[in-house]
C-alpha cells in the first residue's frame, strides 16, 4: 500500500513538473508532429534565393522543388522563394517570378509583346535621304493671288492719307474718281506703292507718303525762323512737340501777319517759293487815303524799286472809313517787304499788313497764332499748282 501511494505521488509531481516549465516530453499524434509530416520547413530551414532557376546562379535543383509544386506535391522552399521575390523590394524581376516584368528593366533589355524590332541603320539612313532630297527641291512659286503682293490695296492707302474709312474710299474708287498714274481706277483691291505711284482723287494728288502740312496765323512780333539766337519768339516755337523736323515757306516780315505754311516736303516748298511757277500770294494792307483813281492802274503796270520793277497782279479797294481804307493786293512775285516797299514808293505807308492767302490757301477765320493741318483737298491744290 506504501508503495502505491509513492508512485502516485511521483507521477504527480512529474505532471507537475512538465507543466512549470520543464522539457515537455514529445506525445503522439502532436501538433509539433502534424507539421513535421507535412514536409513544410522550419523557418531557419527557409531558403530566399537571389536569382531564378533560369536565371545567372540559378541551381536545377530548386528549379525541381518549384516544379514538385504543379504535380500536386507540398509547396516547398523554392515555390515560396519566388514569390516573396517578386514583391520584394530591389529584387531582380525574372520573366518566371512576375507576370508583368517591363521591358528595359535592370538585369537586360527585355521585349514585351506590343514592341516593334530595331530598324536597321541603312533603313533609317534611306528616310533621312529621302527627307532631305523632299526639303532640297526649289521653291515653287505660288501666284500673287495666293501668295504675299507687292503694294498696297489702294482704298488701304487712300484711309491713311486721310481720305475717309476704307468703304468711302471704296466708293470713291467705283466712282471712278481715283486715278493712278494717270489711268482711272474702277477695280477694287487694285496694289499700288505709295513712294512710287502718283495717286489723285477728282483730279488732285493725294498726299500719301508720310509728309505733313501745317498753316500756321502768324501774329505780329514772330520772327519767321523756326530757332532765333536771340531768343526772340519765332516759328519753331509753335511746333516744338513735332517729331518731325519742320520748316517754313517763304518769310513774313516780323510786323507782317497772316498764313505761313510749315511742311517736311522739300520740293513742294521750293515750288511754292520758286518765281517760276509764279504762286500768288495775297495781302489786305491798311492805308491813309484819299486813294486816287489809277493807282491800281500803276501797282498793275509796275512800280520802281530800287532792285527793279515790281508789278501787282490784282488790286481793289476792300473798305472805306473816311481817310482810312482797307485794300487788297495780290502779286506772285515774293522778295522781301515787297507789298510795303511798293505802296510807299506810290505815297501810301502801309500800318498793317495782313497776308491772307497763299496759293489757294486761304486764311479764313483761322484765328492769330493759331496752327492748324491742313486737308488732303488742300495739299492737292498747291500740289496742282505747282505740278506736282
Amino acid at each position: 500500500m506504501r508503495s502505491s501511494g509513492r508512485n502516485n505521488r511521483d507521477s504527480g509531481r512529474g505532471d507537475h513538473r512538465g507543466a512549470g516549465g520543464g522539457t515537455p516530453r514529445p506525445k503522439a499524434g502532436g501538433k509539433r508532429d502534424d507539421k513535421q509530416r507535412s514536409g513544410r520547413p522550419r523557418p531557419e530551414e527557409r531558403r530566399y534565393d537571389v536569382g531564378g532557376s533560369d536565371g545567372p546562379g540559378g541551381s536545377p535543383d530548386r528549379k525541381d522543388e518549384r516544379g514538385g509544386a504543379k504535380s500536386g506535391g507540398p509547396k516547398s522552399g523554392g515555390a515560396r522563394g519566388a514569390a516573396a521575390r517578386g514583391g520584394a523590394k530591389g529584387g531582380p524581376r525574372t520573366g518566371a517570378a512576375s507576370k508583368g516584368s517591363r521591358p528595359g528593366a535592370k538585369g537586360g533589355p527585355q521585349r514585351g509583346r506590343g514592341q516593334a524590332p530595331a530598324r536597321p541603320r541603312e533603313y533609317d539612313a534611306q528616310v533621312e535621304e529621302r527627307n532631305r532630297a523632299r526639303h532640297d527641291k526649289p521653291q515653287v512659286k505660288t501666284p500673287k493671288t495666293f501668295g504675299d503682293q507687292e503694294g498696297e490695296r489702294l482704298q488701304k492707302v487712300l484711309a491713311r492719307a486721310g481720305m475717309g474709312s476704307r468703304r468711302a474710299c471704296e466708293e470713291l474708287i467705283e466712282q471712278a474718281r481715283v486715278e493712278v498714274n494717270g489711268q482711272i481706277v474702277m477695280e477694287q483691291g487694285v496694289r499700288v506703292d505709295p513712294e512710287k505711284d502718283e495717286i489723285k482723287v477728282d483730279g488732285l494728288t493725294v498726299a500719301t507718303q508720310s509728309y505733313l502740312f501745317f498753316a500756321l496765323n502768324k501774329p505780329a512780333g514772330v520772327v519767321s525762323t523756326m530757332e532765333d539766337p536771340d531768343g526772340r519768339q519765332c516759328l519753331g516755337d509753335y511746333v516744338t512737340n513735332r517729331e518731325t523736323r519742320l520748316f517754313h515757306v517763304g518769310r513774313l516780315d516780323t510786323e507782317t501777319e497772316g498764313i505761313i505754311l510749315l511742311t517736311n516736303h522739300g520740293e513742294l516748298a521750293h515750288r511754292l517759293t520758286h518765281p517760276r511757277y509764279g504762286v500768288k500770294k495775297t495781302y489786305l494792307a491798311a492805308i491813309q487815303g484819299p486813294l486816287p483813281r489809277d493807282l491800281g492802274k500803276q501797282l498793275k503796270d509796275g512800280i520802281q524799286l530800287e532792285d527793279g520793277y515790281a508789278r501787282a497782279d490784282h488790286f481793289r479797294v476792300v473798305e472805306n472809313t473816311g481817310k482810312n481804307y482797307l485794300v487788297e493786293v495780290t502779286l506772285h512775285e515774293g522778295r522781301k517787304h515787297i507789298v510795303r516797299r511798293m505802296l510807299s514808293e506810290a505815297g501810301f505807308p502801309v500800318d498793317k499788313l495782313v497776308r491772307t492767302s497763299f496759293g489757294p490757301i486761304a486764311l479764313g477765320d483761322q484765328k492769330s497764332g493759331w496752327l492748324r493741318r491742313m486737308t488732303n483737298t488742300e495739299v492737292g491744290m498747291l500740289m496742282r499748282e505747282v505740278e506736282l
